[in-house]
């Protein structure tokens, strides 16, 4: 990550914030969560720090790409790194709302309902092939991943202040899937794309993994939770304390805002957007042990946080263009504060 001077004025020490761990403990933290995931994960560096800063930001991480590029084990390293409640939801075209958040079943014992709590009852939900279930069952996270609660028969039941949904989806299958709708999609923070291994990480995980039997657990090999609950809590009360300077806000409202005015953009960001992005570019500084934003925060979060809600336009679509190159283009063209 990039070390520059901040802008304009004299930069704020790295120290700690009002509340919370000293910016200086986060970065180091952050450091030990990705050297325990490297104990079983090779390589995906840009996905391990996408996850970090969504679970610092309290948001939410999709990932798109290939079967067998580790998208499902890594998320389960991540929660066995954390020391969090994790749970995991395979979903698929007949799972139901209720499969997810549970419901009320009546006990003919004590003649009473009683409440049986779903999966999504946990401090990190992996929702694995969310594409495949219908949109019915899509819907059933969109309350608990905007507010952090569930409903069930008119009565709310709270999450974790934590809680976090880290979901996967393959992008080259067609067939019995269900695109997520853009109201879906709006509430992730991040779309990380997982690309395959380069080819030495390839050779790494065939060395590593290429004579086991089976698939191997977080725990079998090594991985342990290196913070706690209240660590996290602190980490994440210390990245409100990151200053977002006025030219750095006005550079993110400018650039959202060009997203909207692009000819080949059918639909541009919200302010949603704009705010998720602020809030993202805050929590990559923390993990750098920075007290300010930089553009350059900004900019490398650019695509992750909007390319999953731009849609082309048709003439854009006919000419063959990519969402990414669009983002690239327009990160160029709105001019970063100095």
């Amino acid at each position: 990550m990039n070390d520059q001077a901040p802008l304009s004025e004299t930069p704020p020490a790295a120290a700690p914030a009002t509340d919370g761990l000293p910016l200086a403990e986060v970065a180091r933290l952050a450091d030990a969560i990705r050297h325990e995931i490297g104990k079983a994960v090779v390589g995906q560096a840009e996905t391990i720090d996408h996850l970090l800063i969504a679970l610092m930001a309290r948001g939410h991480v999709l990932l798109e790409g290939p079967p067998g590029t580790a998208k499902t084990f890594l998320a389960q390293c991540f929660a066995a790194t954390l020391g969090l409640d994790f749970g995991r939801i395979q979903f698929t075209p007949d799972l139901m709302p209720g499969d997810i958040l549970g419901s009320n079943l009546f006990n003919f014992q004590t003649s009473q309902f009683t409440l049986t709590r779903g999966p999504i009852f946990c401090d990190l939900l992996l929702a694995d092939e969310i594409n495949r279930t219908p949109p019915k069952t899509q819907a059933a996270l969109l309350e608990a991943m905007q507010e952090r609660r569930v409903t069930l028969d008119g009565e709310r039941h709270a999450l974790p202040a934590h809680f976090m949904v880290v979901a996967t989806q393959n992008p080259i299958e067609s067939q019995g899937v269900y695109p997520l709708p853009e109201a879906q999609l709006d509430r992730f923070l991040f779309k990380q794309l997982v690309d395959y291994p380069s080819l030495e990480e390839e050779r790494g995980i065939v060395a590593r993994f290429g004579a086991n039997k089976g698939a191997a657990s977080p725990a079998d090999l090594g991985i342990a939770a290196v913070t706690t609950a209240a660590q996290l809590d602190a980490a994440a009360e210390a990245v409100r304390g990151v200053t977002l300077a006025d030219e750095v806000a006005d550079y993110i409202v400018r650039l959202v805002r060009a997203t909207r005015e692009s000819a080949d953009l059918a639909s541009g960001a919200s302010p949603r957007a704009a705010v998720l992005l602020a809030g993202a570019a805050r929590a990559r500084a923390a993990l750098d042990g920075r007290s300010y934003v930089l553009p350059d925060d900004v900019k490398a979060l650019a695509a992750s946080v909007l390319r999953h809600r731009l849609l082309l336009s048709p003439a854009a679509e006919i000419e063959g263009k990519q969402v990414e190159a669009l983002v690239e283009d327009l990160v160029a063209q709105t001019e970063a504060p100095r």
